[in-house]
């Protein structure tokens, strides 16, 4: 896949700029595309990220194919939220990686699914075929995955227009002092643990990155928060609630708070809901995930204890 671009504004780096045009490619895969000569500034091969690029200049960049992988179906149980021909809404639970990637080379939910669905394979890259948008490995809740490409091609775009909606329920650290309020802070790779995100500034690379959320319950020193994307950044809620100082509970990246006295897989955090229009019929599809047996015993712990 060829992409061609044009800088319109400003004087940037190549790959700051880059990673702000393409935002469907990290920074690092942008980095290895300029290091090994995919990318050509005004028709020549340029193989510097730090080059400074300027009004008026020619990019064009050379995706190539991803190599396939030979993945195979796995009995895995799901929970299904809805199905039909053309879509399939899951309730992913906890420890459950959603596509092959280093270190989780099987046992993952596409792995489950191409067993589930026959016709799967292929439908939007090999590697994640119809998956739609992520979970992060420990965050349970709703999930939807297309079975064909029309489907495929109309869910993503209702996420990128924002008509579909996500809301995540959330336990966190702190008594937050307002009832509601936004997070709008740009979000990019770490620069020192590349494994995390941060907040980072947009000249910088960080991308822009805008979460709303509402108090449910006040616990104590803990709150249950609903939690509402206007973006979908990686470990979005995780890095703004860490950043205000209210991290997710049980977050092993983003907080360092102790235990709450429950054992938890991960973050208590949950995609309660996720509402979307059906890509052939037009109809709103409102898919609900139950609270998994963790965070459930987590609000009874912390009620206790206020009710004490």
């Amino acid at each position: 896949m060829e992409i061609n671009l044009e800088v319109k504004e400003g004087k940037q780096r190549l790959d700051l700029w880059l990673s702000k045009e393409l935002a469907e490619l990290s920074r690092s895969r942008l980095a290895k595309l300029i290091e090994s000569g995919h990318v050509k500034l005004n028709d020549r091969v340029c193989k510097s990220k730090k080059v400074l690029v300027n009004p008026g200049d020619r990019l064009s960049i050379t995706v190539p194919a991803p190599e396939p992988q030979d993945l195979k179906p796995e009995a895995i149980p799901l929970d299904i939220l809805y199905e039909d021909e053309h879509l399939i809404i899951v309730n992913k639970s906890a420890n459950l990686v959603v596509h092959p990637a280093p270190g989780h080379p099987t046992g993952t939910l596409v792995h489950a699914l191409l067993f589930h669905c026959q016709n799967l394979a292929g439908i939007g890259g090999v590697e994640r075929p119809g998956i739609v948008h992520r979970l992060d490995k420990d965050t349970t809740g709703a999930i939807v995955v297309a079975k064909n490409d029309l489907a495929h091609q109309n869910l993503q775009a209702q996420l990128k227009a924002k008509t579909a909606r996500r809301e995540y329920l959330g336990i966190v650290h702190g008594s937050l002092k307002e009832e509601s309020g936004s997070i709008d802070l740009p979000i990019g790779r770490d620069r020192i643990d590349r494994k995390k995100m941060a907040v980072i500034p947009l000249e910088k690379g960080g991308r822009q990155a805008l979460t709303y959320w509402q108090t449910v319950e006040r616990l104590g020193n803990y709150t249950l928060v609903e939690f509402r994307l206007d973006t979908g950044r990686t470990h979005q809620i995780r890095v703004h609630s860490s950043h205000i100082g209210h991290p997710i509970v049980g977050d092993p990246i983003y907080s360092s708070a102790g235990s709450v006295g429950v054992n938890l897989c991960g973050q208590a955090l949950h995609a309660r809901k996720l509402t979307l229009k059906h890509p052939v019929s037009g109809e709103e599809i409102e898919a609900i995930a139950p609270l998994p047996d963790e965070f459930n015993k987590l609000l009874t712990v912390l009620r206790n204890r206020c009710n004490k």
